[in-house]
């Protein structure tokens, strides 16, 4: 394909410092990709077992104290608590695409910001419309935001079995999407699924978050130090009425990105490696390979039998989600992308074509971790419409990585071909030749 050299190009190759960022973070998150999915599928079969009630018992056993309303069920634990640390990692993500990654210049950030933002409208107002248009009582309505989350973690996972060679471009262009799916689900939670908020313990909240803040930026990092500042934040914000995964996101927040010129004698961290670097390298393994196959273990356990797969099909929220995940994230990310080329006048970058975004959207489809928390602060945990929407987030997840599959997989010739490019270092150097190019890129690239 000629490209006119004039124009914007999407899906531009990205430097090499940030190509081996990404390529780090995938490793890891299709690591825990495939510990989520046997959660997931663990959970499944003991739900389904005669031992059913041993399962149930399990999720629902009640430990810790009273105070800050922290008597919470094994369930309840792994949703509030080990999600925090899934947020807190999607937190300092966040800051790092906006300070020094892909999303530092507006013009770098206007696609994904674009896609992800059209990926959580259209399954959310697809699923407003089929509610409705089923007939649905009015406390399905609440169920809108569970289509609208993107979980990297298992679309990597989809990648890593079909053993597609997804270019750098395209992979770093799903984690920053992943990324921003994040953020707005967090605002999501934070806004629209508080029930009661104690502004005065939320406003103690800040206290502690604000310690913990002043320690980091002074590269103070001495977990006896954090660590207790980060739980009492966490639990004011729990107390409170709010989400306690919004803490995670709020403490990831505050964590600086840039490393300094000079760093105190009182610092634990090198000078040329920043804070948040060294927090994501520990706590990433943590969040991705036990909080979230944890949370999907207690999350996933969907009684099937006994005519609980006929009752969820049949429910109007269950189909709504399911559309939502397939055909509104595939309209809204496919469109939100194709708009933004259509109003800039930007083309496809070398040896893409517009049927690979249709596989990333599809892969945007897969919805899991935030779908799950979702449906049950939509629903109540354990509730029948829960136990619904958990079987609908399954099905319609595993639904968008089968079309993904099909459609990526007929690419992939092409991605084995731009793979051997990514990887080809005839001088030498450690850094692949085409990178060594496109490091000094024109300006306008996407």
């Amino acid at each position: 394909m000629s490209l006119n050299p004039l124009r914007p190009r999407l899906f531009a190759r990205t430097t090499w410092q940030e190509a081996q960022y990404v390529a780090g973070a995938l490793r890891t998150e299709t690591v825990g990709g495939a510990l989520l999915l046997a959660a997931a599928v663990a959970a499944l079969v003991w739900a389904n077992s005669p031992w059913f009630d041993a399962y149930s018992s399990l999720r629902d056993w009640q430990v810790g104290p009273h105070a800050l309303h922290l008597d919470l069920t094994l369930g309840q634990w792994a949703a509030d608590g080990l999600l925090a640390l899934f947020f807190f990692v999607a937190g300092l993500e966040l800051k790092r695409e906006f300070l020094v990654g892909e999303l530092r210049t507006p013009a770098k950030a206007a696609l994904p910001v674009a896609a992800a933002l059209c990926g959580v409208a259209l399954p959310a107002l697809g699923y407003a419309v089929t509610v409705t248009l089923l007939g649905a009582d009015g406390d399905a309505l609440r169920g809108w935001a569970i289509p609208t989350a993107t979980d990297i973690a298992f679309a990597l996972a989809v990648l890593a079995v079909i053993g597609t060679h997804l270019p750098s471009a395209l992979r770093s262009f799903l984690l920053t999407l992943a990324v921003v799916d994040d953020l707005v689900a967090i605002t999501i939670i934070a806004i629209f699924y508080t029930k009661s908020l104690d502004l005065a313990l939320l406003g103690l909240a800040l206290l502690p978050l604000a310690v913990f803040a002043w320690l980091v930026q002074r590269r103070i990092a001495r977990w006896w130090l954090l660590l207790p500042l980060a739980a009492l934040t966490w639990g004011l914000v729990h107390a409170s009425g709010i989400h306690a995964t919004v803490a995670g996101v709020l403490l990831g927040l505050v964590v600086p990105v840039k490393p300094r010129a000079r760093v105190p004698r009182v610092s634990t961290l090198d000078a040329d490696v920043d804070v948040a670097q060294r927090f994501e390298h520990r706590l990433r393994p943590l969040s991705a390979g036990l909080a979230v196959p944890v949370f999907a273990f207690f999350a996933a356990g969907v009684r099937v039998v006994g005519g609980g797969f006929g009752d969820s099909i049949t429910d109007a929220a269950a189909l709504a989600v399911m559309l939502g995940l397939v055909l509104g994230k595939l309209v809204g990310v496919f469109g939100g992308t194709w708009v933004f080329a259509r109003f800039t006048r930007a083309e496809l970058d070398d040896d893409l074509a517009w049927w690979d975004v249709v596989g990333l959207s599809l892969l945007a489809g897969i919805g899991f971790t935030v779908s799950l928390l979702v449906g049950e602060l939509a629903f109540g945990a354990g509730s029948p419409r829960d136990e619904h929407v958990k079987l609908a987030v399954l099905l319609g997840s595993l639904a968008a990585a089968a079309l993904a599959t099909v459609v990526l997989r007929t690419r992939n010739r092409v991605y084995r071909r731009l793979a051997e490019l990514e990887t080809r270092d005839d001088d030498g150097n450690g850094i692949p030749d085409c990178f060594e190019v496109s490091d000094v890129g024109p300006e306008g690239r996407h």
